[in-house]
């Protein structure tokens, strides 16, 4: 049979299944595959917060998305082109985000009365007409899968576990994959029981060969690599991001790096980073709670480490006094906080921009501290190298908030070299220094020096009381008081004066500019890009730096008429804008669904903006 093969610029595909079917497995290894042969990308994983879910119920769907294309991507995409669904629970819960005339491809041996029932389905939707507006393949996968490896020595519950790949197979054979990059990670994974991964290779050669063979896929179809800038990529996570950020920022500082930290969804990832580099001296610490794991990477700042601990909204709750401890006791720590929806254990393994208020008020006293968000996957590495650099030459502590969906997204990153990273100078005191005193300060930061413990002629009191200015003594003196709390209040704002101006992306000269924080850059973007393709004027500016603000805010505020905030939360952001910039009008759209913006969601609600102004 002859196939013909579709040029494409770009394409959204969803793998689904149940928790135990691989499916971020597969979608990280056709991700990796894609940025091997040079296309843009984002993904976004999305799985249950238990840790097995009634199988083949719709609460069990593991989903992961990935938009890449041969021109610049910014978000995973909206509608997928393809729906792998590996049950009909899979199906029912991502039908509505698939493309008219897309394609769906099942596996027709978990498409029965049974599995329809666990679903929820109500009637046959392979037989009532409502697939009917999409391309449907029905592929036999276990069955296929199991005939595929028939010759492995492997027992036979695990026959049918290769599936994942066989579907992966079939995707390859669509969109022109080479096998190799996954073959040769299966040999990686599974070499010490080769059969296992034998048996995988098959299965993904066997779904290969099926597509090429099949008569219901008669096109295949070609996406050329991005044009990205010169240099060498890697596809890359954000947790893994900031790990490398965090390392890279030692490396500079000259320091050790210390991480204390309690596993919590879905920050853990960073822990099991740092914890692989043990040859890079990396301390790693996994403590039994999360006061503890804060206050000993106080103590390794206090000893002259760079000193980070990880968590998620409820861990960073309860941290807050330690916090409070570091602030006061003005010593670096980074504070790297991966926000989940909320309140409480709320949606662990879903997105949401939930703590910001709590990382800039959320302590007892007056206990203001740096506050910086990571935008993009690959930019969780410059922030969290910020981040550190920041808490070393200012000698406080800095939270950094990066989220669900871009700590477990993947783009493509341009390997950095250590000329493109900004030096880091701490300030340590020097052995008998006659001048020196516990909390004397710089003139231009307000910092005081790094005193490490043990060196000569340095001995000084530190803790949670308050200190008497420049000697560090215990005073309850209240005009005392009030000085150390405006001191510390100023050394943090003057960070401003350390940090890059607000940019402007799109039409400086519109009506309606858009706002956004954090980790919707992708969305935000890609929605204003849109816009302007139609014709339309519309400006995005977006924050990385939450406290203190870049200095040029009031200045670019000042040239729109609408400010519009989005923000996947009930409106953090923009009443911190109110506190701090009252003189303008601000407009909110929010989204608290655990999912990130949609590109529709966001013409549409810019186009309704835009028609009223």
């Amino acid at each position: 049979m002859s196939k013909t093969v579709k040029e494409l610029d770009q394409v959204v595909i969803k793998f689904a299944g149940d928790s135990g079917d691989g499916m971020q497995l597969t979608g990280t290894q056709f991700s990796n595959t894609s940025a091997f042969i040079g296309n843009d990308l984002a993904t976004f994983p999305d799985f249950p917060a238990e840790i097995r879910a009634p199988q083949g119920t719709v609460a069990g769907v593991s989903g992961f998305k990935i938009q890449f294309g041969s021109n610049r991507i910014f978000s995973p995409g909206d509608e997928a082109d393809i729906l792998i669904a590996m049950n009909p629970a899979a199906l029912l819960a991502n039908v509505d985000w698939i493309k008219d005339r897309g394609t769906i491809i099942i596996d027709s041996d978990s498409f029965k009365a049974k599995d329809f029932e666990k679903a929820g389905y109500k009637t046959n939707p392979l037989e009532d007409g409502s697939l009917d507006q999409y391309n449907l393949i029905e592929a036999s996968i276990t069955k296929l899968t199991k005939e595929s490896v028939a010759d492995c020595d492997i027992e036979n519950k695990f026959r049918s576990r290769s599936k994942n790949m066989f579907a992966l197979g079939i995707v390859y054979w669509l969109y022109n994959r080479p096998l190799s990059i996954t073959e040769d990670f299966l040999d990686k994974k599974f070499g010490k029981i080769p059969e296992i991964a034998r048996a995988n290779k098959q299965a993904l050669k066997a779904g290969y060969n099926y597509a090429l063979t099949v008569e219901l896929l008669p096109s295949s179809y070609n996406v050329k690599a991005a044009v990205l800038p010169k240099g060498k990529y890697r596809s890359i996570m954000g947790n893994q991001a900031t790990a490398w950020g965090i390392m890279a920022a030692a490396e500079r500082s000259g320091l050790k790096l210390f991480l204390g930290s309690y596993p919590i969804t879905p920050a853990t990832d960073i822990l099991h980073e740092l914890a692989k580099y043990k040859n890079l001296e990396i301390v790693s610490f996994q403590a039994e709670d999360e006061i503890a794991s804060i206050c000993s990477a106080i103590g390794a700042s206090f000893a002259g480490s760079l000193a980070l601990t990880t968590t998620s909204g409820p861990g960073l709750a309860l941290k807050g006094e330690a916090i409070g401890l570091a602030m006061m006791t003005e010593l670096p720590l980074v504070i790297i906080n991966v926000q989940r929806g909320g309140p409480s254990t709320g949606l662990p393994t879903k997105t949401e921009q939930s703590d910001l208020m709590q990382a800039v008020y959320g302590r007892n006293g007056e206990s203001p501290v740096i506050v910086l968000a990571a935008s993009t996957p690959s930019n969780c590495f410059d922030f969290a190298y910020k981040a550190a650099k920041l808490a070393i030459e200012h000698m406080t502590p800095v939270i950094l908030l990066t989220d669900g969906f871009i700590a477990n997204g993947a783009e493509p990153w341009k390997i950095k070299s250590v000329g493109e990273m900004e030096d880091i100078q701490p300030d340590i005191a020097k052995e008998n220094d006659v001048n020196w005193s516990p909390y004397a300060r710089s003139e231009d930061k307000l910092n005081r020096s790094w005193a490490i413990p043990g060196t000569k002629g340095l001995e000084h009191r530190i803790g949670g009381l308050e200190k008497q200015a420049v000697t560090g003594n215990i005073s309850y003196d209240p005009n005392n008081h009030q000085e150390m709390v405006k001191v510390r209040a100023e050394k943090v704002a003057r960070v401003a004066n350390f940090i890059p101006d607000l940019e402007i992306d799109g039409d400086a000269t519109a009506e309606v500019l858009v706002v956004g924080w954090g980790g919707t850059y992708g969305s935000l973007h890609t929605a204003t890009l849109a816009i302007l393709a139609n014709g339309k004027s519309i400006a995005h500016t977006h924050f990385n730096f939450i406290n203190p603000l870049p200095k040029n805010t009031a200045e670019v505020f000042a040239k729109f008429k609408k400010i519009v905030v989005c923000e996947l939360n009930n409106g953090q952001f923009v009443k911190l804008l109110r506190s701090e910039l009252p003189q303008f009008d601000y407009l909110q759209y929010n989204k608290i669904q655990g999912l990130p913006f949609s590109k529709g969601q966001l013409v549409e609600e810019f186009d309704r903006l835009l028609e009223k102004s």
